[in-house]
């Protein structure tokens, strides 16, 4: 489904542009919207009507609880909103959940359940967010509802992020759906930052992901200490450069259309902490729980015990949300209590140390995090830490882990650098100090990122999208 609908979205693309474009300003929306819709079911069909529904269930509860059309002593608004938590919630436990809880039944009391066996909607975790900030947003007051249905329909099919995010904001584009601007310079930054985030995915994130999937599949038994953490540093560059390149995939698409999508990672792994890594981390996730989870729990305002309290909370439902396994709600817990030993205890203390030694820290706690994440499986999730720390009698290293470590140290060289802000400040210098040079060599740069990229999605079978799944 992945390598099809990317597949597609460059045959139809330039299409959908030039429809686009040609359109007078006032249909844009329902051209979106539609394209939205026919790239959706060109992946998943089945689930086209699951996605419409979320979306009249959004149209009408907005509508219903604005509370400015209310009189004030009205419940409506406040049952409506009720309403479209219920029916977002309740898509995501059914579709995603259902299976996970009927599987934790059996085991716990021997049952014999049949499982329902559905696939899990593509994008649902992010739509069902989106519309359901949407209705509370203006129960809240916060933005207007909006009185039509094309306009709201492409706010939540918008394809450029719809599949794999970011989470993207009513109120922040409000404005935009009804009025935004498509300038020859949107455009081109656009493109620009689609082959930076294409060549991130095909590229940066394929070939390491190449590395992880191999020592991932190797026996158990033929597994060194070495072999261990040259796979959770993969992974750690995989899932970053996968989900940060469609990030900018999404980013540059919505610039072409006119739209400005807030950034979703901001450099996470140049860290010095866990809390500065999910400040820079899948921010658009980060701050819907901060908004619709931890404030309305009460936040820091009644005090440190239940601020503690709302923080696990929170990260708990953030483990919960990425999917239907032990593993990530582990994960989410794990990041939880880290984040509340540095908010009482460690974050002044660890100010204090040299930047090398709080990086360090920071970037050993989230390898350790990710080697949770990547592991579904139980036995491979403990065997995976067995076999990190060298637990029983696993050898430090053998051939073919030096022969792997040598084949990736250049890739690995450059997986490093590009997690940094460098290779933006080379080309932010090169901009000014020399600006003829790079408006001759930043065309002919995007054009061969595009051409290799577009090479290696085409002639390479592995094109896993991790983010998919979520």
């Amino acid at each position: 489904m992945v390598f099809s609908s990317i597949t597609f979205l460059f045959a139809f693309l330039p299409a959908v542009l030039i429809v686009y474009y040609i359109a007078p300003k006032k249909l844009r929306n329902l051209v979106l919207f539609l394209f939205s819709l026919v790239f959706y079911a060109w992946g998943e069909a089945v689930y086209i009507w699951l996605m419409l529904a979320s979306t009249v269930v959004a149209y009408v509860t907005g509508l219903l609880a604005d509370r400015t059309k209310r009189k004030k002593d009205s419940k409506l608004p406040f049952f409506a909103m009720l309403a479209a938590v219920v029916w977002n919630m309740g898509l995501l436990l059914f579709f995603k959940y259902t299976d996970f809880f009927i599987t934790t039944a059996n085991n716990a009391f021997g049952t014999t359940i049949k499982l329902l066996g559905f696939t899990l909607p593509i994008g649902i975790s992010f739509y069902s967010f989106q519309t359901l900030s949407y209705v509370i947003d203006v129960y809240k007051g916060d933005v207007k509802s909006q009185k039509n249905f094309l306009t709201l329909g492409a706010y939540v099919a918008l394809f450029p992020q719809l599949i794999a995010g970011p989470i993207v904001r009513y109120k922040d584009v409000e404005e935009q759906l009804m009025q935004r601007s498509e300038t020859v310079e949107n455009f081109s930054l656009g493109v620009r930052r689609f082959a930076v985030g294409l060549g991130k995915k095909v590229i940066l994130a394929n070939n390491i992901g190449a590395l992880f999937t191999l020592i991932s599949e190797t026996d158990q038994s033929e597994m060194t200490v070495l072999s261990a953490w040259l796979a959770a540093f993969a992974f750690t560059f995989q899932i970053y450069f996968d989900f940060s390149g469609y990030s900018d995939m999404a980013i540059g698409l919505g610039k072409m259309f006119g739209f400005t999508f807030r950034e979703n990672f901001n450099y996470p792994y140049i860290s010095d902490s866990i809390t500065e890594f999910w400040r820079r981390w899948h921010i658009s996730l980060s701050s819907w729980f901060r908004d619709y989870v931890y404030i309305p729990l009460g936040g820091n305002r009644k005090g440190k015990a239940r601020q503690c309290v709302n923080i696990m909370i929170v990260w708990f439902l953030t483990g919960f949300w990425h999917g239907a396994n032990w593993n990530f709600m582990i994960w989410g817990v794990y990041f939880g209590i880290i984040l509340l030993i540095e908010k009482n205890f460690t974050l002044k203390g660890l100010a204090k140390a040299p930047k090398i030694v709080r990086h360090i820290y920071a970037l050993l706690l989230i390898v350790i995090g990710w080697g949770i994440f990547a592991y579904e499986d139980f036995s491979l999730l403990g065997q995976n830490f067995a076999n990190m720390f060298g637990l029983g009698g696993v050898p430090l290293t053998d051939r073919a882990s030096v022969f792997n470590l040598l084949t990736y140290l250049v890739t690995f060289a450059v997986l490093i650098i590009a997690s940094t802000p460098y290779p933006k400040k080379l080309g932010n210098w090169l901009e000014n100090k020399k600006p003829v040079a790079f408006a001759v060599c930043e065309p002919v740069w995007i054009a061969l990122l595009l051409i290799v990229s577009t090479a290696y999605l085409a002639g390479n079978s592995f094109n896993p999208f991790l983010y998919f799944r979520f």
